[in-house]
């Protein structure tokens, strides 16, 4: 059963505000940048309290700072909700914003270095 609209409504309001949208949350999401697009994504990836969050490339689109920023705020927001995040990524320099890493290699999963 979902739940009531006040609770639902607050939620939004404070995803919005850990991703710092609030003041475009009547924006459609055409009228947003592609970094912007992206905390909605995880806005609505962390609506329902996932214990887990899967993200596959989630700054695959965005330019370098702005996918640093995505990240910095994806591992704040999981901190803060107390979630945790397996993300999936070929750009190097982000996994500097991991607790750990770990490589596929030829179907072997592995810690990295």
């Amino acid at each position: 059963m979902p739940a009531p609209l006040r609770e639902r409504e607050a939620r939004v309001a404070l995803l919005l505000s850990l991703v710092g949208l609030a003041d475009h949350a009547a924006q459609r999401p055409g009228e947003l940048s592609g970094g912007q697009q992206q905390r909605v994504a995880l806005a609505r990836a962390l609506a329902n309290r996932p214990a887990l969050l899967l993200a596959d490339e989630p700054t695959g689109q965005l330019d370098a700072e702005t996918g640093l920023e995505v990240m910095e705020l994806l591992r704040a927001v999981v901190r803060s909700e107390g979630v945790t995040a397996l993300v999936a990524a070929h750009d190097n320099t982000l996994l500097t914003l991991a607790d750990r890493v770990l490589e596929l290699d030829d179907g072997v999963v592995r810690e990295a270095g």
